[in-house]
């Protein structure tokens, strides 16, 4: 039950975060969703609870209840949404029942757009647009799941727990992308960007080097051995970090 509730948080708060940056990046899914003004409330008993908003050509995914959802969509469990997430499964509509082919139609292609760039191939990732935002989308998504996996995951939660207060900053040379995890009273706080002040900073060569570095085709060692990868600062808080990085892919493959 833990597993399942872990991966409903890594797929609602990581994995559906990247809809943001897909409507920016995306020019065909710009287009498609550039007029859409309204927002999606998933309900997951015993487990998470987000929302997904359009508005303006843009899209934001937040955790918590939406204060007037267009559409609500319940699951019966954590297992549930996985499920649906999986392409295995149904949500229960409770609100915007007129909506439903939308849901089925254009919303459908946006996700289907994404875990396009999520599942690559050895042959989609030479194409370079393709490559960038495949790893723009897993460096998204592992430094949102850190919060999750610092959380609930034990092995997580002890790590987590000897980090000390202050940021890491992760970024693809020479202009980004980058994300930023903060560590402030046992709370962990994933943002996408720089940082000012980071306490530890982690440097990835080119998108080609941080491709293979976060999908572990090459290992640290060799990677920082070789100066494909910089590290800086307080080494101890990115020895942490990796250690529940590796957790990931029980919850996510």
């Amino acid at each position: 039950m833990e597993h399942e509730l872990i991966k409903a948080r890594l797929n609602l708060y990581a994995v559906l975060k990247n809809l943001e940056e897909l409507v920016k990046y995306d020019s065909e899914m710009a287009e498609l969703s550039k007029n859409w003004n309204l927002s999606i409330q998933f309900l997951v008993r015993g487990g998470p609870k987000a929302y997904i908003e359009f508005e303006g050509g843009g899209c934001r995914v937040a955790r918590g209840k939406h204060y007037a959802p267009s559409i609500k969509l319940f699951f019966l469990s954590p297992a549930h949404l996985n499920r649906m997430m999986d392409g295995k499964g149904n949500p229960i509509p409770l609100k915007g029942f007129t909506k439903i082919p939308f849901l089925t139609g254009d919303f459908a292609k946006l996700t289907d757009r994404l875990e396009y760039y999520l599942k690559p191939t050895e042959d989609r990732l030479k194409e370079k647009a393709y490559l960038e935002l495949n790893t723009r989308f897993t460096l998204n998504t592992a430094a949102f799941a850190l919060r999750e996996i610092g959380e609930l995951d034990p092995v997580g939660k002890q790590v987590a727990s000897h980090i000390p207060d202050g940021a890491v900053l992760m970024k693809i040379l020479p202009d980004g992308p980058a994300v930023n995890i903060s560590f402030q009273d046992g709370q962990i706080a994933p943002g996408i960007g720089e940082t000012s002040r980071p306490m530890a900073c982690m440097f990835m060569k080119d998108i080609q080097v941080a491709n293979d570095f976060l999908n572990a085709k090459i290992d640290a060692f060799t990677a920082i051995a070789s100066g494909d990868v910089t590290i800086k600062g307080q080494i101890p808080m990115l020895d942490s970090l990796s250690l529940i990085l590796d957790r990931i892919p029980m919850y996510l493959t």
